[in-house]
């Protein structure tokens, strides 16, 4: 009998060391002649073709790879990903398997591996395929449709982690790899299988010829409504950068404009934005909503940002009361550091800011939400959307007359700032999370009341003492050297030629930038439409460091 049991023993450690455990769960197979010829390979094609239409003439061995191309790839499995997983953890429930794995993607050029990411659990896969049973997916690498995919994102990180720079101009082969892993906890090694599929395609890259007129920098056209600087600056520093934009070396940047001393020095547009536009700026139109608090301390709506929400609400009325809620300061909200379990950081987050916009009172999800009692109230820094929406809730009620009528009269029109469009919650309350959509030079002047420290045509618009305290270090960011977080502006240092240079500066999805540097006569507004990329803020660093601040000092 020990005999019997020890053989099954033995027999079984050989199944699962050569990859033979059962599956887990039944897939759909390989049933055409195309998938049992291509089992194992990746497959390049040009814009998305339906597996039924799909034919090995279509597979792609060279490619024209520009910014408007459509590089799609089809991945022929001998089986599905859940089983490929199973295979790597086998003793975990199917749930589980998919919350903690999912595949690895290698991509190399000419031989060199450039770039390896576990991609997240929760990328899923196309052509209406699922983990579970599907043997074959179809995703973009890049696309001039609009699609939206992480595939695309994955190709962004790899572009931005050293593809582009090996991508020069000339023929390059691009291979992808693709294995199975598992990460079974946070912090731990990932477990990586065998090579599931491969393939490779040649990449022909041309740099697009830019005109002289792409280069030039733009004359500044009457009526900006502001004086115009007549200090000298290096030219061919602006030529340079104009050349970059044109090339899409740095993309979907759709205004740049720089004042100093407080004069307009450049104002320039791309990508088919012009003065008129009206650019969404995401969530650097929340820093508005904490020149409002400032200004309504002042008017006496608000005592100071030191009271607490149980002043302005009855939060028992709300779920998950406990009174460590009652305790909540507008400025543990205006510094992102209250102790609401809410993260925009962490998708799993019950307070991340994609679970309050399907809901019909974002103020009641913000209220409703439990505490993280890994908190404390002002203690840490966690970004949270939520709270600045909550902050817009206390000063429509609090204001006579409701907040955007009080905007209009007491910030725009004193900046004579006409042409802008906000953003509605739920209950019809402008929107101070963000989304404020203004003209470039409309930004440029908000920016510069900070500059100016409150003050605009000699009049004192926001109070001095305001905007002291934002450009103030309130928290520390987390795992960002020397870099701070005020009333919801940001905080860093420039580093150029020797010189640390200190910036406060609004920030939004996509690379919108409005920086303010401290010891520095200068304000620059940076628009940008790169939302969700990977090298949307890096690009606006570059833009100030290797531009224009050359520009500006010798």
């Amino acid at each position: 009998m020990k005999k019997f049991f020890a053989t099954i023993l033995v027999n079984l450690v050989f199944l699962t060391s050569f990859g033979q455990i059962k599956d887990v769960v039944a897939t759909e197979g390989i049933t055409t002649d195309l998938h049992k010829a291509n089992v194992g390979k990746i497959t390049f094609m040009n814009g998305n073709i339906p597996l039924d239409q799909y034919k090995e003439s279509d597979f792609l061995t060279s490619f024209n790879l520009t910014r408007k191309s459509d590089l799609n790839i089809r991945v022929f499995m001998n089986n599905s990903v859940t089983n490929y997983l199973h295979q790597l953890a086998p003793d975990l429930p199917i749930e589980e398997l998919l919350n903690v794995g999912n595949l690895q993607f290698s991509f190399y050029i000419d031989g060199q591996l450039i770039y390896k990411e576990n991609i997240h659990h929760g990328c899923s896969f196309g052509s209406g395929g699922t983990k579970n049973a599907s043997t074959t997916f179809r995703v973009p690498l890049t696309s001039s449709k609009g699609e939206d995919w992480w595939a695309m994102y994955l190709w962004d990180r790899f572009k931005t982690k050293g593809g582009e720079k090996a991508l020069t101009e000339g023929k390059h082969q691009l291979k992808i790899e693709i294995r199975p892993y598992v990460k079974r906890e946070e912090g731990s090694d990932a477990i990586v299988g065998d090579l599931i599929a491969a393939g490779q395609v040649q990449l022909v890259i041309k740099t697009p010829k830019i005109t002289a007129e792409q280069m030039a920098i733009q004359a500044i056209q009457p009526n900006s409504g502001w004086e115009i600087s007549k200090l000298p600056f290096d030219k061919a520093k602006i030529e340079m950068l104009n050349s970059e934009i044109a090339k899409y070396n740095l993309k979907e940047i759709t205004s740049i404009v720089v004042i100093r001393e407080g004069k307009l020095m450049l104002e320039e547009y791309f990508n088919d934005a012009d003065r008129n536009t009206l650019h969404d700026t995401r969530s650097a139109g929340k820093s508005f909503t904490s020149t409002l608090m400032g200004m309504a301390i002042r008017d006496g709506y608000i005592k100071n940002e030191n009271e607490t929400l149980n002043s302005f609400y009855d939060l028992k009325q709300f779920d998950n009361y406990e009174p460590m809620k009652d305790s909540i300061k507008i400025k543990d909200l205006l510094t992102m550091s209250s102790a609401l379990n809410g993260s925009d950081a962490d998708g799993n987050s019950p307070g991340n800011e994609e679970n309050m916009y399907p809901t019909a009172n974002w103020v009641k999800f913000t209220l409703d939400l439990p505490m993280d009692h890994s908190k404390i109230n002002g203690g840490k820094w966690d970004y949270f959307t939520a709270g600045g929406v909550v902050l817009g809730d206390i000063l429509d009620k609090k204001i006579i007359g409701g907040l955007e009528k009080y905007a209009s009269e007491k910030l725009f029109e004193p900046l004579n700032i006409t042409n802008y469009q906000w953003q509605y919650t739920p209950q019809k309350v402008v929107n101070t999370a963000g989304s404020l959509q203004m003209r470039s030079l409309d930004y440029a002047k908000y920016a510069q009341l900070y500059k100016n420290k409150g003050v605009w045509n000699g009049k004192q618009i926001l109070p001095k003492e305001w905007v002291e305290k934002t450009f103030t270090h309130q928290i520390q960011i987390p795992e960002r050297d020397n870099q701070f977080y005020s009333y919801l502006f940001w905080n860093k240092s420039v580093f150029y030629k020797g010189e640390n240079y200190e910036t406060y500066y609004c920030a939004g999805n996509g690379g919108n930038e409005f920086i303010m540097f401290k010891d520095l006569p200068i304000t620059i507004i940076i628009t940008s439409k790169a939302y969700n990329k990977p090298y949307a803020h890096a690009q606006a660093d570059t833009i100030v460091k290797d531009y224009i601040l050359p520009a500006i000092i010798k």
